[in-house]
């Protein structure tokens, strides 16, 4: 299989951005066509869902319909739509000897991808590395392997239509955990990046164990910090929308920082807002006073992702304390400022090191279609060259192009 990817790769590499758009587009017409197979595949997978007693939420996450098949594929013409970003130029200059050099985009090469219980995410990794020019390894949960190999399938009969080899997208077809472990050491070292998508307890495993690079985040603590110059229309509605839109994605704000030279007047209204939008609100003596609904909060809730309608809430002394807070309890992914002061927004847009720092606009912006990307095949919060969302351009590096006529070095 690794070896497959890899010739495969090398092949994808060269592939015009003409071929690759056409391979997408098939691939998005054949998954179109394949529903009924798609739907049958699918209601096994629920029945063992149901069997095993998994969360309705789990089984929400599972379930695919024709309407949901059918975004499937509107996602797959999406990437087909974006730009190519193989070979494009980032930067050129031209050396005093006469050298004209070009830093220049190229595929990683094979991706490998282990994510859970969205048979969605098959398509989504998959079109987004052929758009990038790169082979890739999927392993799919094992209570969504049959949908996600019925995705499979039809997404490389529409790769074989364009002239691609199969190849360029693999499917692990077994649920055994070990095929996991044999990813996670990089394949015999023909795997160049491993991106898992899923809960802690699969993220955990894959940056504990993986031999070779990974794009991943594994908390989402996320903060709101409502200035001293926030307008208190926008902080209730940006925060409602941060908090409860979907409480269980990586980028639902978790806690609530309040300024203090805003507390008689803000603090209140916004612990309101939430506890009347039916989120539980666990908060500090001053978050405490303003409602006595407020529960109080532990050290430990400063540190938690909820993924549910609980929030924690904290007053602090001054933008230098929320940084400060952010810095010691955050998890480098999403945070947002509420401010009419630009200095004060650029200052935490500048000091906050998290992969996505936001101004005046809800936290459940994280997201890569959000971005524009098209699609995304995870969010990441590490130091490498990608952060944040990581569509098709983050899923390439670069190399450098030296057109020279005869110099040589003295």
């Amino acid at each position: 299989m690794g070896r497959a990817a890899r010739a495969a790769a090398r092949t994808l590499a060269l592939a015009s951005a003409e071929q690759k758009t056409s391979a997408l587009k098939a691939a998005a017409a054949h998954v179109r066509a394949a529903s009924a197979d798609i739907l049958a595949a699918n209601a096994q997978d629920m029945v063992r869902a149901k069997a095993d007693g998994m969360s309705a939420a789990f089984q929400d996450r599972l379930a695919l319909t024709e309407a949901r098949i059918d975004a499937i594929a509107a996602g797959i013409e999406m990437v087909a739509g974006l730009p190519d970003p193989v070979g494009a130029v980032i930067e050129s200059w031209t050396r005093p000897n006469g050298l004209q050099i070009e830093r220049v985009r190229t595929p990683l090469g094979v991706i490998g991808v282990i994510y859970e219980s969205r048979p969605n995410v098959t398509a989504d990794a998959a079109a987004l590395c052929v758009r990038a020019g790169n082979a890739v390894i999927l392993r799919g949960g094992s209570d969504s392997l049959g949908s996600s190999a019925a995705i499979h399938r039809a997404f490389v009969a529409g790769l074989a239509e364009a002239g691609l080899s199969p190849d360029c997208v693999q499917f692990v077809p077994v649920a055994d955990r070990a095929a996991v472990g044999l990813m996670l050491g990089g394949l015999d070292g023909n795997i160049d990046v491993i991106v898992p998508r899923g809960g802690k307890g699969l993220v955990a495993r894959v940056q504990s164990e993986a031999r070779v690079p990974v794009f991943a985040h594994l908390d989402g603590i996320v903060h709101v910090y409502v200035h001293e110059a926030a307008d208190l229309d926008m902080a209730r509605t940006v925060l409602l929308n941060a908090k409860m839109r979907r409480t269980g994605i990586c980028g639902a704000a978790e806690t609530l920082l309040v300024d203090e030279a805003v507390s008689a007047t803000h603090l209140k209204p916004l612990v309101q807002t939430l506890l009347d939008a039916g989120c539980e609100v666990r908060g500090d003596a001053a978050a405490q006073a303003a409602d006595a609904r407020v529960k109080p909060a532990v050290d430990a809730d400063w540190d938690t992702e909820y993924e549910d309608a609980i929030i924690s809430v904290k007053l602090v002394p001054g933008i230098g304390d929320a940084i400060a807070h952010i810095e010691g309890h955050g998890s480098h992914h999403t945070d947002s400022i509420i401010t009419a002061d630009q200095a004060a927004a650029d200052r935490f847009l500048a000091e906050v090191d998290s992969a996505i720092v936001m101004h005046n606009a809800s936290t459940q912006f994280a997201d890569g279609g959000e971005f524009g990307f098209g699609a995304e095949i995870g969010i990441a919060t590490g130091r490498m060259h990608a952060r944040g969302p990581v569509g098709a351009e983050q899923l390439t590096s670069f190399k450098y192009r030296v057109h020279g006529a005869g110099q040589t070095r003295p």
